[in-house]
């Protein structure tokens, strides 16, 4: 076929944006007023002049995940004009949310930083797996059928309509012909043969009746769905072609009608030209749409493969080239469309076996993956012209590998996407505890936001979908009272692929599970810098989050307690972070928060978030982890942290320990710290059966169990260590009292 046709095939580049997908939600009914609503608290405080990060991030997500793509581009434009956005995935959703609301090269110009930024840029993704390994996993997908009804000369170019299989032959049947002198055949005509029952059974073939065939070349003929209209490629015969001498003849795709049978006045459609080749015409499946193969100005590559639409009154829009991804440096030809916008073409400019291969590749797919049909379709020889039942999975396509272009039949065994089929698993935890979260949902979405396949987690948090290693995905997370997440899923990568979520909605009249607002909203933790009390700017619209919270919810109550890093000593540390505590309180006092819902309580380096304590070398930021504070719902006590083992008292016990109505000034050594008296006479009992003298005062609401009272810093050092050579082995602190 290299000698008769030069052709061109690219593949067709679809890029729409589908409504986002929402996600099942579970039945549980809710009382709202009994669950804080992140997104009010995030948007009064993004409403009061407030910025962050994390703030505009979260806006955007929220917007985003419920298909508010208006909404979502208003927060990530402040996002990406304020921040210097590292996390890859942002780019990928702010450039489907520009997509969405008609920004297309602003969308697609994000899309490339998207690519460079999760080090994409660079691979070729229709290829990044290994080629060969491709074509072997397809070979021997289909059966091979012969097909009797193909000559000593030219077969090819099959397209079937009714009960009737439309191909090219330069066969004479006896006739006197025209000899093509640059093939050494006839010149084509467009036959028909019909298809009887059984499989591939055919009648006699015969050429066409009207105004289709000539004396010259006419092949690859596509008819519309109604039967009425055919379009075929014809050597351009315009009268007007001033031929130099062993000039190669042109091609044009011609249009007829048909009339009682017979096909009537064929047109030379307005894309072809008299100095460049149009061929191959195929329709879509609406027949809106047709697609052919040129070689006019302004291609990529030898020939290439271009679309142009159909008006209501016939005429031809401007043709589209279908871009690098289909089209490459060499030639694309022969294109077919199946029902479902399947693209099967020809290409000897993509990776194969050797001259033209058959590629396969789902137009409908925001990112093409590209494949090879494999053997016995495609082999060493030109392999092209395929087309096929979507129903039944029987099909023709042409080669040469006979020695002269025939036609081929086949039976489809598996789809050619199939080799690549493979499951995808894992897990979905708490991103704060680690435990596996049971039903979530888990969705499969294609490049246009089209859910493929969902499943939910179980007991153990476990997922399995199925997917193609071959197509680029994203993987939508969805859980109630947790935040909605996405993670974008490139071609080729393998299993387990764990995911994790953030809580987004607490129950603040829980009992038992003191929460930390902070983690409720996903806040910014409030970080000091090293040895100050000062709230910084970052750690303000943080706080802000907070006030609005407990605006929207007048009967939650909550605990501020401030922690340092170890560094510095253990007295110095727990004034710095009873400071730190008191500003927050009197910040959050000041923006109208009653001081009667609020305690706060500072703790020192006690509790420590990792392993860095004055014994150990830390850098900057794993000391950071530890200088924070929390918010605990529900005037928490300390017993989240320090009652591991304690006995839940009740209320009708008489305790022999009376509190001292007020501390004096001086130096405490600190065993524990209480809010109620829930533990506190089980932790009490312990103490006084290691026969130690526990006493305690009260301070800001709080409990303090303590083991002695010294006047000096001195005293109170010289104690510490007499207990810490002792029996008792759990930490003590020193606590100031001014």
């Amino acid at each position: 076929m290299k000698k008769i046709f030069p052709v061109v095939l690219i593949l067709f580049s679809m890029i729409s944006m589908g409504q986002e997908l929402k996600l099942e939600r579970a039945d549980e009914d809710f009382d709202k007023l009994n669950y804080i609503d992140a997104e009010s608290v995030y948007l009064k405080v993004a409403n009061k002049g407030f910025a962050s990060e994390e703030l505009f991030k979260r806006l955007g997500d929220i917007y985003y995940f419920n298909g508010n793509y208006k909404e979502a581009e208003n927060w990530y434009n402040k996002l990406f004009d304020g921040f210097e956005v590292s996390d890859p995935q942002y780019f990928l959703r702010y450039s489907q949310t520009l997509k969405s609301c008609g920004k297309d090269s602003l969308a697609a110009s994000t899309y490339d930083l998207f690519l460079h930024k999760a080090g994409i840029r660079g691979k070729d993704l229709a290829s990044s797996l290994d080629y060969e390994q491709i074509i072997a996993q397809n070979a021997d997908r289909v059966d091979l059928v012969p097909i009797s009804f193909n000559s000593d000369d030219i077969d090819f170019g099959t397209f079937v309509h009714g009960n009737y299989l439309y191909f090219s032959s330069s066969r004479s049947k006896g006739r006197t012909r025209m000899i093509d002198t640059w093939s050494s055949y006839p010149f084509l005509d467009v036959y028909k043969v019909e298809i009887k029952q059984g499989d591939f059974e055919f009648g006699e073939p015969r050429a066409i009746k009207g105004a289709v065939n000539t004396k010259y070349h006419e092949s690859t003929p596509v008819i519309s769905k109604d039967g009425n209209t055919i379009y075929f490629t014809r050597t351009n015969i315009s009268p007007k072609m001033d031929r130099k001498k062993h000039e190669v003849d042109h091609l044009k795709i011609y249009r007829a009608i048909q009339v009682n049978g017979k096909w009537k006045d064929a047109e030379d459609l307005s894309i072809n030209g008299d100095n460049y080749s149009t061929a191959h015409p195929m329709l879509s499946p609406d027949g809106n749409t047709l697609y052919f193969v040129s070689d006019m100005p302004g291609g990529i590559g030898e020939t290439d493969i271009y679309s142009v639409v159909i008006n209501v009154d016939g005429s031809l829009g401007k043709p589209v080239n279908l871009g690098p991804s289909i089209n490459t440096k060499g030639r694309e030809s022969f294109p077919f469309i199946t029902d479902d916008y399947g693209l099967y073409f020809a290409s000897d400019g993509h990776f194969g076996l050797g001259g033209y291969d058959i590629f396969y590749v789902d137009l409908k797919s925001a990112k093409k993956g590209l494949y090879n049909l494999g053997e016995p379709t495609n082999g060493p020889f030109d392999d092209y012209g395929f087309w096929m039942d979507d129903t039944t999975k029987k099909g023709f396509f042409s080669s040469n590998r006979g020695g002269v272009d025939n036609i081929y039949g086949f039976i489809e065994k598996r789809l050619v996407t199939s080799a690549f089929e493979q499951e995808l698993t894992g897990t979905v935890s708490d991103i704060k505890t680690g435990e596996p979260i049971d039903g979530a949902t888990i969705a499969l979405l294609d490049g246009n936001r089209k859910a493929l396949e969902a499943d939910r987690t179980n007991e153990k948090g476990n997922y399995h979908l199925s997917r193609n290693l071959m197509e680029d995905y994203t993987l939508r997370v969805d859980k109630e009272g947790y935040d909605t997440t996405d993670k974008y899923v490139p071609k080729g990568t393998g299993s387990p692929l764990d995911l994790s979520l953030t809580k987004s909605v607490v129950n603040p009249i829980a009992g038992e599970n003191q929460a930390d607002l902070s983690d409720v909203l996903n806040l910014s933790k409030i970080y000091f810098d090293f040895d100050d009390y000062s709230l910084t700017d970052e750690s303000i619209v943080e706080l802000e989050k907070i006030v609005e919270a407990l605006k929207l919810h007048p009967q939650i109550k909550i605990s501020i307690r401030s922690h340092t890093d170890s560094r510095g000593t253990a007295s110095y540390n727990l004034k710095l972070s009873q400071r730190r505590a008191e500003a927050t309180f009197n910040y959050l006092v000041k923006q109208g928060i009653s001081p009667a819902r609020l305690t706060y309580i500072g703790l020192g380096e006690k509790y420590l978030l990792n392993d860095c304590d004055e014994k150990v070398d830390c850098a900057e930021e794993q000391h950071l982890k530890n200088r924070r504070t929390e918010f605990i719902i529900g005037h928490g006590a300390i017993s989240d942290l320090d009652n591991q083992g304690l006995e839940e008292g009740t209320d009708d016990v008489a305790y022999e320990w009376q509190p001292e109505e007020d501390a004096r000034k001086g130096f405490y050594l600190i065993a524990n710290v209480f809010k109620t008296e829930k533990y506190f006479k089980s932790f009490m009992d312990q103490l006084k059966h290691r026969e130690l003298q526990p006493k305690v005062f009260e301070k800001n609401h709080f409990l303090y169990v303590y083991l002695g009272y010294f006047k000096t810093l001195e005293e109170a050092k010289k104690e510490l260590n007499h207990y810490n050579e002792g029996e008792y082995k759990e930490k003590l602190w020193i606590y100031e009292v001014e």
